[in-house]
């Protein structure tokens, strides 16, 4: 008896993750399961995340580098803003800060743990990998330009009496955080393309020796199943936030480590993508999936938190505190010491990924 493709792909759990995690999300909708099923279903909210990026990767190996890059960041983005939206529709203990905690989580792992990791499995053997000082620039400013006017200015804002902005405060922040994500996408896909390409002169592995891209179909298939994956977790997050919510209380940590405990989830995957470019000398790839998450999880997230504030009761905070600012500075900085040399070694992964430990440590222990 043979095997059909169709019987080949439903053996992969990248089918049937997704597939189960919709079945359980219907099944457990409204209810607030214990015990194994709530453990049953966090196995499959974490695997449909996984499965999302996978078939997101798949996409993205059909369109080439850098687009591939950036549809990863996108779909990473999607299912970020949807667990957001759906913890703060349902009422998440420290929700009008939850945007704010989680968006700032992912730029410091994006642009700490991400390039920190790459910069470190890139840097093995005493190699000093380079990339395009150009376009991991131009990143940087990006991601440090919309990450002030979201997060720094609503601090120091006089129209709300706490770290908010008025409604028309943040209607501008949206549009200005949007608008700069639409340039920097032009910027990345069409005219200048090349600045985001891996350097020809990294050495022998930067060679793309991937296996052939897949057939349209299988594109088509990978697309479909990306958004199975993505209203998987969408609902399999709202069923597994309260006891989330009361771990992290239980433990007695601050609120804002749910945000934490989110962006970790999330860029797991796209950290381990990062890693396996870094690991092929392809630090280019890995730089543009982490400015690209970093700006994508900003350009993309406060615009729809922005809408949602329309129905939504409660105000929204997104000012951050001392602590924070410090850490957002510092890794402006740093990054920009990195970056322009177009050339790192191991020293600069280190410092970065000592920014994340600080960013960690400092956030259940503020």
């Amino acid at each position: 008896m043979t095997t059909t493709p169709a019987a080949v792909h439903l053996a992969r759990w990248t089918t049937s993750v997704p597939l189960l995690a919709l079945a359980v999300m219907v099944f457990t909708w409204g209810s607030d399961p214990d015990g194994i099923l709530l453990v049953l279903v966090a196995a499959l909210l974490a695997g449909a995340v996984l499965a999302a990026v996978h078939h997101a990767e798949v996409i993205a190996h059909r369109v080439g580098e850098p687009f591939g890059s950036l549809v990863l960041a996108v779909a990473v983005t999607v299912i970020e803003v949807a667990l957001i939206v759906t913890l703060v529709t349902t009422g998440a203990k420290g929700a009008d800060s939850l945007a704010r905690d989680t968006v700032f989580a992912a730029i410091m792992i994006t642009c700490n743990g991400i390039v920190g990791l790459s910069l470190l499995f890139a840097s093995r053997g005493g190699r000093a990998p380079v990339f395009n000082a150009e376009g991991a620039g131009s990143a940087l400013g990006a991601v440090v330009t919309v990450a002030t006017l979201c997060l720094v200015l609503p601090t120091f804002t006089q129209g709300r009496s706490g770290p908010e902005f008025t409604p028309g405060q943040l209607a501008f922040a949206a549009v200005a955080s949007f608008g700069l994500y639409a340039l920097f996408v032009a910027m990345q896909t069409r005219r200048h393309r090349d600045y985001f390409l891996p350097r020809p002169d990294g050495g022998p592995d930067t060679e793309d020796w991937h296996a052939d891209p897949p057939s349209n179909r299988e594109a088509v298939f990978s697309l479909v199943l990306l958004l199975v994956a993505l209203v998987a977790v969408v609902g399999d997050a709202k069923t597994v936030s309260p006891a989330m919510e009361d771990a992290v209380a239980a433990a007695d940590l601050p609120q804002s480590v749910v945000g934490v405990l989110i962006a970790l989830l999330i860029l797991l995957p796209e950290t381990i993508a990062a890693v396996r470019a870094a690991r092929r000398r392809r630090v280019q790839v890995s730089l543009n999936l982490a400015y690209g998450s970093a700006m994508a999880s900003i350009g993309l997230t406060i615009p729809v938190i922005a809408i949602a504030q329309i129905w939504l009761d409660g105000p929204l905070v997104l000012g951050l505190g001392a602590t924070e600012m410090v850490l957002l500075a510092l890794t402006a900085l740093t990054g920009v010491l990195t970056v322009v040399p177009g050339r790192a070694t191991v020293l600069q992964g280190g410092i970065h990924l000592s920014i994340l430990a600080a960013f960690v440590f400092l956030a259940a222990s503020p």
